[in-house]
């Protein structure tokens, strides 16, 4: 199995680009990953949220496979902690599969058509974070369930 994380937009803060890369290099150890970052949408001061949305998840969807597993990280998603966040991942990793993939919206996040071709959503925080932030966030505890799996000292209880 590999992981895929999509995400709308690049990372235009050094510090947090440093964070992404260092734990995609750590991620390697355990599972194939790939990041593919989809360029922004360039529709204009006058589009709206709505149109925003519709644009990114046109391009989200052909980015995924008919056999991708795809997961939202979204505010209504369930929360749950590192450790059953280790369990879900190897509960789907054990039903095979090709990829995993995990999809990081934009700022006006998801159109109805991407919340129609996902089976779960998964949320990090009852808090609102910028999507930049969010890909560090998550590529953090994506290494750590991966450490819990591992049995390694990485999470502390």
């Amino acid at each position: 199995m590999k992981i895929k994380v999509l995400t709308i937009g690049k990372t235009d803060v050094p510090y947090l680009q440093e964070g992404i890369d260092q734990y995609l290099k750590r991620l390697v150890h355990y599972i194939p990953v790939e990041m593919i970052c989809i360029p922004d949408i360039r529709a204009g001061k006058s589009a709206s949220p709505d149109h925003m949305k519709e644009q990114e998840g046109n391009i989200l969807l052909r980015h995924l496979a008919v056999t991708d597993t795809a997961v939202l990280l979204d505010e209504r998603g369930k929360q749950m902690t590192s450790q059953a966040f280790s369990e879900y991942l190897r509960r789907t990793m054990n039903q095979g599969g090709r990829s995993l993939t995990f999809i990081i919206g934009g700022a006006f996040g998801f159109s109805g058509a991407v919340y129609d071709r996902v089976k779960e959503k998964i949320s990090l925080s009852p808090m609102t974070f910028p999507h930049q932030l969010v890909r560090l966030i998550f590529l953090e505890q994506l290494y750590r369930a991966f450490t819990i799996l591992k049995g390694e000292s990485y999470h502390h209880i």
